[in-house]
């Protein structure tokens, strides 16, 4: 169990207006423009009718949100990456959730391990999980079949043979990319060619960094080697950041790409908007030939001095709860199928409403392959593991990324960069725990 039964914030403030009506909670980080978030808001906006919340329509913005709960006047609800809560909460920006599961009865055994993980600090819960992103390695058939190679036989365990099939996936005009053969997608995966690698980058409490372990300076250097042997870092980023990766004209569709490790949520991308292409999902695979899956997410957190912290709860409550998640899957299915286009479900940090979602609402495609993608991301799920919470994580996550960054620019090598993170990270590390 991972959440300690100590003694959090309480109320936090009125659940009604001034005016004794009923109260609208604000919110920062949450947009509602798809199936699966409207239907979940709308049920929670249910449970604590005739009260309500409004949602921002944003992403997470830290300096709006520290100004906002520095002037005393902070939203009721913020969402925002459940490796980032460790951060807000050493700053005491946001509210323990201890009293908040005792009072509504939230049942934590329904999250997931990895995803409870992350939102722990300390021995305490600072947020409740929502999406549970795996990350899979994610393979055009059409690209490699064309170079002759077997997209069954695609692997990352064996990184001499990796740089020999990027290289021999990529095609360059001139000194132009027209595909890239394999992106390792630097510089936000590096955790995972650091766990590829045998490596953790911080340790199990979250307290000490590790990015100067050899393990993590080699998985770097490798990795950058990767967009160096296609042209180079300028050529790579200009040509990667001509895709349209959102559109019908996407890298696959458009034979751009030959493979890259990604979040699961491009699974329904691709079939949204190119159901018609042939797309490979295997596991990203160690140095040991074992699969390895980093996952990362959201979660719903109540920030200090919440204006209405009781309400606040109880739509947090609902919006991540089974129920909640189930019939949200329901709509998306419903509205994937009148479109003719495939549904791929979702995966949460919800593993009962995953269970329910992938035995009852998740059918048959009609496409083998993309059933079986389906299949694949789910046995990858269940191996997922996270970050550790940190009292600093927003900066641990600048000092690594800002490190790949350089190596990648050319300003320093994996040993310099990773030896000028290690020391920012460590200090933010050190001056937020104590």
């Amino acid at each position: 169990m991972l959440l300690a039964l100590v003694t959090g914030c309480g109320g936090g403030g009125s659940d009604k207006d001034d005016d004794g009506g009923a109260a609208t909670l604000s919110m920062q980080g949450f947009a509602t423009g798809d199936e699966t978030a409207k239907t979940r808001f709308d049920l929670a906006n249910a449970a604590i009718a005739p009260s309500k919340a409004t949602s921002s329509e944003g992403s997470f913005n830290a300096q709006q949100f520290l100004s906002a709960v520095a002037s005393g006047r902070p939203p009721d609800l913020v969402y925002m990456e459940r490796r980032l809560l460790g951060t807000y909460a050493a700053k005491k920006a946001l509210m323990p959730l201890t009293d908040c599961v005792r009072r509504e009865n939230v049942d934590t055994g329904q999250f997931r391990e990895a995803a409870l993980a992350e939102a722990t600090l300390n021995g305490t819960l600072y947020g409740l999980p929502d999406f549970f992103n795996n990350r899979v390695l994610m393979i055009n058939d059409a690209v490699l079949r064309g170079a002759g190679l077997d997209p069954a036989g695609f692997t990352t365990a064996d990184w001499t043979t990796l740089t020999g099939t990027a290289t021999r996936l990529t095609a360059l005009k001139g000194d132009k990319l027209q595909r890239i053969g394999f992106d390792p997608k630097l510089p936000e995966f590096l955790p995972i060619w650091a766990r590829a690698n045998g490596a953790a980058m911080v340790s199990a409490d979250g307290r000490s960094a590790q990015l100067t372990n050899p393990d993590v300076i080699e998985a770097l250097a490798y990795a950058v080697s990767l967009i160096k042997a296609q042209g180079g870092w300028s050529a790579f980023k200009s040509f990667r950041d001509s895709f349209d990766f959102f559109g019908a004209r996407n890298e696959f569709a458009a034979g751009q790409l030959g493979a890259f490790p990604m979040e699961d949520f491009y699974l329904n991308v691709l079939a949204e908007n190119s159901p018609a292409v042939k797309v490979t999902v295997a596991p990203f695979r160690g140095v040991d030939g074992q699969p390895v899956n980093w996952v990362t997410g959201n979660a719903w957190a109540i920030p200090a001095k919440s204006p209405h912290a009781a309400l606040a709860c109880k739509w947090i409550k609902t919006m991540t709860a089974s129920d909640s998640w189930i019939a949200a899957a329901k709509a998306r299915a419903a509205a994937r199928s009148a479109a003719g286009k495939p549904f791929a479900g979702v995966f949460t940090g919800n593993k009962r409403a995953d269970e329910v979602i992938f035995r009852d609402v998740v059918k048959p495609s009609g496409n083998p392959q993309f059933d079986t993608a389906v299949k694949t991301i789910l046995q990858t799920q269940d191996s997922g593991t996270a970050e550790p919470a940190m009292a600093a994580g927003e900066e641990f996550k600048a000092a690594w990324q800002n490190a790949v960054n350089r190596v990648l620019d050319g300003k320093q090598t994996p040993v310099q960069a990773l030896s000028q993170a290690q020391q920012e990270a460590q200090t933010a590390l050190d001056r937020a725990g104590s």
